[in-house]
């Protein structure tokens, strides 16, 4: 299996393995389609390595039912590979539809200040903060701060971040960064989102 050759062997002191084995903060962003899926097929690479995951849902209604969270609590379950644990920030608000504003950055808040004591405690291997950019881009949570708490981390926590507008400085900072540019979508002709494509 091919494992990808670097173009540039930077002059840290590091050997191969131990620059290969550092912990990755990755940003998926753009107006694209795929940016929450990518973050799920890293996790269910993750779930393979036996790697603790933590999904971390910031935007999308605590009631909607998307198809990888079913799939990943049932592998997290079966003890064959990592646990899985996914965490609800929203309750029926969604990043189209911003009623409740208030309540809205009190849970997405919240949802930080849960994700800091479970970076400092070491709690997963790979967090999933989906739909994380939209709290940062709006203000509700300090873009400043996630950097430092990120660039601090403790031991090897990788870090996805979805969504559209992710800001500058997070981008300045991530080691991976995917724009999801969108070329031609089922919506632009009239289609609605539809089971087992968008959920």
């Amino acid at each position: 299996m091919p494992k990808g050759q670097p173009s540039v062997v930077p002059d840290d002191g590091l050997t191969t393995r131990q620059r290969r084995n550092r912990p990755l903060v990755f940003v998926h962003t753009g107006i694209g389609k795929g940016k929450s899926t990518a973050a799920f097929g890293l996790a269910l690479r993750a779930w393979n390595q036996g790697w603790p995951v933590g999904v971390f849902q910031f935007v999308k209604s605590a009631k909607w039912k998307v198809g990888e969270e079913n799939a990943l609590r049932v592998l997290g379950a079966s003890g064959e590979g990592g646990t899985v644990d996914w965490h609800k920030m929203g309750e029926g608000w969604s990043w189209v539809q911003r009623d409740q504003q208030q309540d809205n950055e009190e849970k997405a808040r919240e949802g930080w200040e849960q994700v800091k004591r479970d970076l400092a405690a070491e709690t997963y291997k790979l967090y999933v903060l989906d739909e994380f950019a939209y709290p940062l881009h709006w203000g509700w949570i300090d873009t400043d701060e996630v950097v430092s708490v990120l660039r601090d981390r403790p031991g090897t926590q990788h870090v996805v971040i979805t969504g559209r507008n992710a800001p500058e400085k997070l981008v300045d900072f991530a080691d991976l960064v995917t724009d999801m540019s969108k070329v031609k979508h089922p919506m632009d002709t009239g289609q609605k989102g539809q089971r087992g494509i968008e959920w």
